[in-house]
């Protein structure tokens, strides 16, 4: 496939997940997930990247951002990403890959798209059977959103809740609350693919017009109705040209694709 430029669609909030060089364990130790979390604290300063919800498990990451200006998706990953896996090697003098040269972004559309895929972040660990409950696990965004730091916190709370339909960020913290407990408490916490293999999720007006924002780079792909009014734009089995890149850098627009992971405990 012809490799892709990056396409930015101002205030678009993407889904990135990325994963360990083969799906090996190298984030298992708190202090890595921590220094993770440090250059996204990082990103966050360094070029303004707008964070709305994040989890770090042992061997990948989620990340919930809205794309704000040219190049900063793109630089901040680079950043996260490379130093991240610099600081291990150099202290484990490890060599090779520390990341899949791949990671994934899907485009969602606000809220109730957007409180669906908040929440299936925050249950990724719940899902892999290490917690209970997303409070129970330190690296997560769930914990930043119900009690807020008072410095040192990446998240953009209040442009959270306001494309989640809230304007109250006492009622959001609230209802925040519920939805993750009510997911647990209905069984709700399986694994959808939607999140993170499709280009798009969103209603059939939001995947069209993304579709059409993206042109050639999404020549091949299917809208298919995923349940009523929710669709998402995937092509089956492809390969997947991410949107956030330049041909020069590290993690390259060629290098994103859709992951066709077995059944393993921690499975996105």
């Amino acid at each position: 496939m012809a490799r892709a430029n990056r396409h930015y669609i101002p205030g678009q909030v993407w889904h990135i997940t990325h994963r360990c060089h083969k799906k090996e364990f190298l984030l298992k130790f708190a202090k890595d997930r921590r220094r993770w979390y440090r250059w996204l604290f990082e990103a966050k300063k360094r070029f303004g990247l707008r964070v709305l919800n994040y989890v770090v498990t042992s061997n990948h990451i989620h990340l919930l951002i809205i794309d704000s200006e040219p190049e900063v998706i793109p630089k901040s990953l680079q950043l996260i990403a490379g130093r991240t896996g610099q600081e291990f090697k150099q202290r484990k003098e490890r060599k090779g890959a520390y990341w899949e040269d791949r990671y994934h972004a899907t485009a969602i559309e606000g809220n109730e798209h957007l409180i669906r895929c908040l929440v299936y972040i925050d249950l990724n660990m719940v899902r892999a059977g290490v917690v209970n409950h997303p409070a129970e696990w330190e690296m997560s965004g769930y914990n930043e959103i119900q009690n807020p730091p008072d410095r040192y916190g990446v998240i953009e709370l209040q442009a959270l809740q306001q494309l989640c339909g809230f304007s109250n960020s006492d009622q959001f913290a609230e209802q925040h609350s519920r939805w993750v407990h009510d997911a647990i408490a209905g069984g709700r916490i399986q694994r959808e693919r939607c999140w993170t293999e499709s280009v798009a999720v969103g209603s059939l007006k939001f995947i069209e017009e993304t579709k059409a924002r993206l042109g050639i780079k999404a020549k091949g792909r299917k809208i298919k109705e995923q349940q009523e009014e929710s669709f998402m734009l995937r092509e089956e089995s492809a390969p997947y040209n991410a949107v956030f890149a330049t041909g020069s850098e590290a993690l390259r627009a060629e290098n994103a694709f859709f992951w066709e992971d077995p059944l393993i405990d921690l499975d996105g």
